[in-house]
């Protein structure tokens, strides 16, 4: 006989274990346990969703364990996604800050680079400007203050002495240039050769003749170019600029017997090896001597000469003339600074220079 009500009963007890199985199912595989009912539901405060069954009715989760695993189903799966989405928003953000700061450490080392740049190439122009002005000051015979002091300290010239000095100088580098600029104009290759640069400084030709005329050095040609190459030891062989111009007169003309016996013993050292050796005496003496018409063979003499003056500066008996040997003979015997030529001026010729100077 056909009973509705426990039909009802049947078919919702089979949806209540349906229910169950699927939940246990889902507890398996979180990996969680829901085998306390209502707990996890009724730690959220949720309340059971109903289901619908195969018979077309409602069902209620609210049974002990059907309640339970659902609230607790449900709140798992927002509690994972919201931690993941925090996890990349703070790798996401970390990423931010440290782009950020690599940017502004790139920016600040490309600046301090910019800044060191701009300083540098402002000092380079300072200083070319400087260069061009006192080259300017050079020519036209007028000394910077700074430099006035400098030379005084340097030298021992007096102030108006610099000046009249300093005048002289001027004309000879004017000479210089106008020799220069004559010679290249005069040259019959002058269509194809370069254009001449300017001559800065005192040159080898008037030097010389500023020796010959002005200091009477009547010497060999040998000892001329060593003269001016020994004349400014910081730039040897190149023109005379002013301050090396001074320094050096002021040892030429002033020095003590020290500075000067050095300065014969640099002209006289020709390879500049810091020697006088035989073959250096043999080249400075060959013209010393007075050739005779019955001599047949000068260069013996010179020979003798050679060993003669060698036993003389060679005090430590090595073969050659070191400046310590050089310094002790001229110490000994003042007359012997001159050996191996004229390199000096006569007292006269300084007493006769200075008399020139109008100061």
């Amino acid at each position: 006989m056909y009973h509705p009500m426990g039909s009802r009963s049947r078919s919702l007890r089979l949806a209540c274990q349906s229910r169950l199985k699927h939940f246990e199912e889902l507890a398996k595989g979180t990996g969680k346990d829901y085998g306390r009912p209502g707990k996890a539901g009724a730690g959220k405060g949720r309340s059971p969703t109903p289901t619908p069954n195969r018979d077309g009715g409602a069902t209620a989760g609210g049974s002990g364990s059907g309640g339970g695993a659902g609230g607790g189903v449900g709140a798992a799966a927002p509690t994972a996604t919201g931690g993941t989405t925090g996890v990349g928003r703070s790798t996401l953000h970390a990423n931010k800050t440290i782009l950020k700061t690599v940017s502004v450490f790139l920016a600040s080392g490309k600046r301090n680079s910019s800044n060191q740049q701009s300083k540098a190439a402002a000092a380079a122009l300072q200083n070319k400007r400087q260069q061009r002005q006192r080259r300017m000051d050079e020519l036209s015979g007028k000394v910077n203050p700074k430099l006035l002091d400098s030379l005084r300290k340097k030298t021992r010239f007096t102030k108006d002495e610099l000046d009249a000095l300093c005048r002289i100088y001027r004309k000879l580098v004017s000479n210089c240039q106008y020799a220069a600029k004559t010679l290249a104009s005069s040259s019959s290759s002058a269509a194809i050769a370069k254009p001449h640069a300017a001559v800065e400084g005192i040159d080898r030709i008037v030097f010389r003749e500023l020796l010959h005329s002005t200091f009477d050095i009547v010497t060999e040609e040998i000892l001329m170019e060593r003269i001016f190459c020994s004349w400014d030891k910081a730039h040897e062989g190149l023109p005379l600029r002013l301050e090396g111009w001074l320094i050096g007169l002021s040892t030429f003309l002033r020095g003590t017997p020290a500075e000067r016996a050095a300065f014969c013993f640099r002209v006289y050292d020709l390879n500049t090896d810091g020697f006088i050796t035989k073959d250096e005496m043999f080249t400075l003496l060959r013209n010393c001597l007075i050739k005779q018409p019955q001599d047949e063979d000068p260069d013996e003499g010179v020979k003798d000469l050679v060993e003669i003056v060698l036993k003389k500066f060679d005090l430590d008996k090595d073969g050659k003339v070191s400046l310590e040997d050089f310094m002790g003979t001229v110490t000994a015997e003042p007359l012997l600074i001159e050996a191996f030529g004229q390199c000096l001026p006569t007292d006269s010729a300084v007493v006769s220079f200075f008399s020139t100077l109008q100061v």
